[in-house]
């Protein structure tokens, strides 16, 4: 049975913030559960892994996970805390005499590009609007509304009549956006805030009250969020539905129906 592993929970800006002294931003720099480096999950089945987005803290994660080289990757958007580490990646690929696999949807790849036009050298960039197979799994991506901040793709997946999806940028979804969200076993959700007042047209990810609509919408069997930022402080007892779980790095979950 496959394992996901939660490589990194944070929003853009990581926790702690750099310039801040909140509560949950002290408590993470004092080496508490608040610590929260950029968004990304490893998915091992024992004998081989792949990984979703690479932000800059990758090498970083890699370390913690243990891990010494990486062949395989998708990525949901092209923004720099889900793609900033590609620079390390490809030259992890270099010195260790290999090609890099990046998949990602068509439109994306450009963007990869024009932001490291020397990828190219060590990485092969393989559109996969079309879905793909990745250790037994059948992945399917589709196009997400991300608010202020454009657009970006989730992914649903897919192995052994087991189902889960994975979309950590995304706001005020729409029914047709939310139908391959349908039937999943598991849903990682991107939630940056508890409760976010901002005006809507100046957001872009879900805050935990609207998520919780969410999952009544399309009713996932549990859900975990994610790409939290440091208004959420894991010491309190939030108002949640009874299948979310707040993740952390290094949280571990079997994929599988068996679990």
């Amino acid at each position: 049975m496959d394992t996901l592993v939660f490589m990194g929970t944070g929003d853009a800006m990581g926790v702690p913030r750099v310039y801040c002294s909140c509560e949950t931003c002290m408590e993470a720099r004092n080496g508490g559960k608040n610590i929260r480096l950029r968004s990304s999950v490893l998915i091992d089945n024992g004998s081989g892994f792949w990984v979703i987005d690479c932000g800059p803290d990758w090498r970083r994660q890699m370390e913690m996970q243990g891990r010494r080289s990486m062949r395989r990757l998708l990525v949901t958007h092209a923004h720099f805390d889900h793609i900033g580490g590609l620079p390390e990646w490809a030259d992890s690929c270099r010195w260790m005499g290999y090609r890099g696999e990046l998949y990602a949807p068509a439109e994306v790849i450009p963007v990869i590009q024009r932001q490291y036009p020397w990828l190219g050298g060590h990485i092969d960039m393989i559109p996969c609007d079309d879905g793909l197979a990745l250790d037994g799994w059948q992945i399917y991506t589709w196009r997400v509304n991300h608010g202020k901040n454009g657009y970006s793709y989730a992914y649903r997946l897919e192995k052994d009549g087991y189902v889960w999806v994975y979309c950590p940028d995304s706001i005020a979804l729409t029914p047709e956006e939310t139908k391959p969200m349908q039937g999943a076993e598991l849903l990682v959700l991107g939630t940056s805030f508890y409760y976010e007042s901002a005006e809507l047209s100046s957001r872009s990810v879900y805050d935990m009250t609207e998520a919780a609509e969410l999952l009544g919408i399309v009713q996932p069997y549990r859900a975990v969020y994610t790409h939290m930022s440091h208004d959420v402080d894991l010491r309190k007892d939030y108002i949640l539905p009874e299948n979310v779980t707040l993740a952390v790095t290094g949280l571990q979950l079997k994929l599988g129906r068996n679990n």
